[in-house]
């Protein structure tokens, strides 16, 4: 009966706003990334993003990133790191820290998120002579 009339809905509502955080933070969340979900947190990169699953949920759409607060409503897919990356997009079903044949060397550059669009973007220095140049009317004097 309680099936019949959606209470099991509901319950599972209340259930996922009490993981959540409560109603403030689940309404914060779904502001922040429009979703509000229940799941296992499976680990922490070291730039605060927390990584989820839930096998409730349909394939493609059981992992998930909550990214760290400090990028607040600007963050994008480029501040996933290459290790979580593949476990995000099922290349492999093996955790960063659970992975023996991940490569560990010292010269390996650390990862950084791309900033096309921000003032630390890359910007090429040219030296050669611009073949164009912007029109620049002269004013005409009324004498």
């Amino acid at each position: 009966m309680a099936k019949l009339l959606g209470l099991d809905k509901i319950s599972k509502l209340m259930s996922i706003i009490s993981e959540n955080g409560g109603i403030r933070a689940s309404l914060y969340k779904l502001y922040r990334m429009d979703d509000v979900k229940d799941g296992k947190l499976v680990g922490t990169d070291k730039y605060g993003n927390k990584y989820f699953t839930n096998p409730r949920y349909f394939y493609g759409r059981n992992r998930w990133v909550e990214y760290a607060p400090k990028y607040g409503m600007d963050y994008d897919g480029s501040q996933v790191p290459a290790e979580w990356y593949g476990w995000l997009h099922y290349k492999t079903d093996l955790l960063p820290n659970e992975d023996p044949s991940r490569p560990k060397f010292t010269w390996m550059a650390d990862h950084k998120e791309n900033m096309s669009g921000t003032s630390e973007q890359y910007v090429p220095y040219t030296t050669t002579v611009p073949k164009i140049h912007a029109w620049n009317p002269q004013a005409k004097t009324h004498g």
